[in-house]
């Protein structure tokens, strides 16, 4: 249950105040190439993901993002830096939602975005991240970054709520994770929905470890109503990993995938069967755990709840369900079969 107080609509997409936690990623392809765009939010759709944000740094990226805007549902996001003009013509091409770093313009051009967006009912993200934190503010807080980052944060929020324009999503990310986590609890009793996020988190190995242990320590406490776990890979990556984090967290629906690290007892090549099994039930929305293991001796046993299993021994895989054997099949075959026995269990919904 999240501890955000305010809904925000964004296109089609609600968030905060209890509603499901909304998957984003970015496209990493200039809007300017417009199939390529569309090419990765087709697939950005249909890997679950809900909201997109697209870069826009000029004006000819305004055009090109009206352009996509008409050829999509998802929702948009315009990312918008330093250009007050750009906001506004974003907002005008049919953004569901600006991202904008307050300090990065002024004050004055500021109340021209928020006059724009009240009058088009868009939404705007505030987003501060630990590479841009303001210096006075950090040396009004004695130098804690932290602190520093909730100041600054708080100080433009004052001015949208003084202009009475609480259509907002806060966001303040850090590349420490520690620093993102403790800055999100601060923030997360202001009442507004939260964007997470570990910036600039790395390669796709690395760039897990950092996202799970961040936005899911804030998600197990209630905070969080929209995430983007930031990877250097492709957008669909970041849902997938974002997915996989809901559903583990009982916050999506979706498989529960299970498969052991394998032992010397293993004598199958389960990796190779975990990941067609893995690739087949990525994109299913059910409720149901699906196990692959690699010895017939520990597998049933060590997935009883499992909805379905299969384990491997001797050359054959060994099918159960709820932790009852029901059926032998030869490894070569096996894989198949158990994508019919998966077909089976979710159609018989």
């Amino acid at each position: 249950m999240s501890k955000s107080k305010i809904q925000v609509k964004i296109g089609n997409i609600t968030i905060g105040a209890n509603c499901p936690v909304a998957i984003q990623s970015m496209t990493s392809v200039s809007v300017l190439d417009k199939d390529a765009t569309m090419e990765q939010i087709e697939r950005f759709e249909r890997a679950g993901g809900d909201i997109m944000r697209i870069a826009v740094p000029d004006m000819p990226s305004v055009a090109a993002f009206r352009a996509v805007r008409a050829q999509t549902r998802v929702p948009l996001v315009a990312d918008i830096h330093f250009d007050y003009r750009l906001a506004i013509a974003a907002i005008e091409a049919g953004a569901d939602k600006i991202r904008i770093n307050p300090g990065n313009v002024s004050e004055a051009h500021l109340d021209k975005i928020i006059d724009c967006a009240k009058a088009n009912a868009v939404p705007i993200r505030i987003g501060v991240n630990s590479g841009s934190v303001n210096k006075d503010a950090l040396h009004a807080c004695g130098g804690d970054r932290c602190e520093a980052l909730a100041y600054s944060l708080k100080q433009y929020l004052r001015h949208f709520e003084t202009r009475n324009f609480t259509d907002l999503v806060l966001s303040v990310k850090s590349t420490n994770v520690r620093e993102c986590v403790s800055i999100n609890r601060i923030i997360a009793d202001w009442g507004y929905p939260l964007h997470l996020g570990i910036t600039e988190a790395g390669l796709l190995n690395q760039g897990l470890v950092k996202n799970s242990i961040g936005i899911g320590s804030l998600l197990l406490d209630g905070i969080g109503d929209t995430v983007r776990v930031s990877l250097t890979a492709d957008p669909t990556e970041e849902v997938y990993a974002a997915k996989d984090m809901l559903v583990a967290l009982g916050l999506r629906n979706g498989i529960t995938f299970v498969s052991c690290p394998t032992c010397g007892r293993c004598s199958v090549n389960l990796p190779a069967a975990a990941q067609q099994i893995y690739d087949y039930v990525k994109d299913m929305n059910v409720n149901y755990k699906i196990a692959v293991m690699g010895c017939e001796v520990n597998g049933p046993g060590e997935c009883s709840d499992a909805d379905l299993g299969m384990a491997g021994a001797n050359g054959k895989f060994v099918f159960f369900k709820k932790g009852q054997r029901y059926k032998t099949v030869d490894s070569q075959y096996a894989v198949e079969e158990f994508k019919k026995e998966i077909d089976k269990l979710t159609n018989a919904d």
